[in-house]
């Protein structure tokens, strides 16, 4: 049995669809069964679905009966309250990992993050680094993946400048210089190279640098994305901090918004993957960030994206 964490989330459902193709149990762990009901519904019948919380030891002890390999993906992005990429991303993998040991399980596939540093000064990136400290730490049969951007139909990075293009009739502003570079990985390719991890014992104790095929800035991804949707829009490069107060105006009166300040920050970090282990030990053929791979963002909506932003929208809604 292979317990996935945050398997009803973006990464989390495509893996579990991957590990049900390829014949293996799989227990879905999840925050809000409601939800993984829904989005999982279509595989609802091979999968075994419980509940729990990677911040409640309590709750991860029944989910680890009998699971001979654990693949860990609960993680935030933005944070909604002061302390949630401590108590998550952190504390929330030690509690996990402190539970396989006491459950006998060894194998373990930790979905880090790419420029993930303990002492990093960024704190989403040093939440995700001091979590993959104990993993090495931990004595498990532990790989670490750690992607840059992860693009996809339910994504949250390239799919939200697509929606607020949506919002944005005439100009759209692009983030400082536009010239912080990423190297785009597209979800199926990471959900292989997190499949072919757990096939292979010769990643174990690895870590593993995880993208695309193109290094692209910030800029080069808006063009993209507006190649893709046929929308024109004059782009205008605004600096930082005088998008900054509009960023904070948003994370106060958003429930789900598009961007933090934090997520701002961390635009200084070269968000690329060299070498890139999606080739050179997967040996997969990485697919391309391009207007053509994008077509599925012509379903977005500006409905959709306004009952996004104020959080009175299902999953998967466009």
């Amino acid at each position: 049995m292979i317990l996935v964490t945050g398997a009803s989330g973006y990464i989390g459902n495509n893996i579990v669809r991957r590990l049900v193709e390829s014949g293996k149990p799989v227990r879905a762990l999840v925050h809000n069964p409601a939800k993984a009901e829904a989005r999982l519904a279509d595989i609802r019948n091979k999968i075994e679905i419980v509940q729990g919380d990677v911040t409640r030891p309590a709750s991860l002890v029944p989910a680890l009966a009998g699971v001979s390999a654990v693949v860990h993906l609960v993680a935030i992005a933005i944070e909604k309250n002061k302390g949630d990429y401590e108590r998550i991303n952190t504390q929330g993998t030690i509690n996990l990992v402190d539970a396989a040991q006491t459950a006998g399980v060894k194998r373990f596939i930790n979905m880090s993050q790419n420029g993930a540093r303990s002492d990093s000064p960024y704190r989403f990136l040093a939440s995700k680094g001091a979590a993959q400290d104990y993993v090495t730490q931990s004595g498990l049969d532990w790989t670490a993946l750690r992607p840059s951007v992860v693009w996809g139909p339910q994504d949250e990075f390239a799919n939200v400048q697509a929606r607020l293009i949506k919002l944005t009739p005439l100009i759209f502003p692009v983030v400082g210089d536009g010239q912080a570079r990423f190297q785009p990985i597209w979800v199926g390719d990471l959900v292989e190279a997190t499949a072919r991890s757990l096939d292979n014992d010769t990643t174990i104790g690895g870590e593993y640098l995880l993208g695309g095929p193109e290094v692209l800035t910030y800029a080069q991804i808006v063009d993209r994305v507006l190649q893709a949707i046929h929308a024109r829009r004059l782009t205008v490069k605004v600096p930082v901090p005088l998008l900054r107060p509009v960023v904070q105006l948003m994370q106060v009166a958003l429930p789900n918004p598009p961007v933090t300040t934090s997520l701002l920050d961390m635009l200084k970090v070269d968000n690329t993957t060299q070498p890139n282990a999606i080739t050179d030990v997967f040996g997969i053929t990485p697919r391309a960030f391009t207007p053509e791979n994008l077509d599925y963002m012509r379903r977005f909506s500006t409905m959709g994206t306004i009952k996004r932003l104020f959080g009175n929208t299902t999953a998967d809604e466009v």
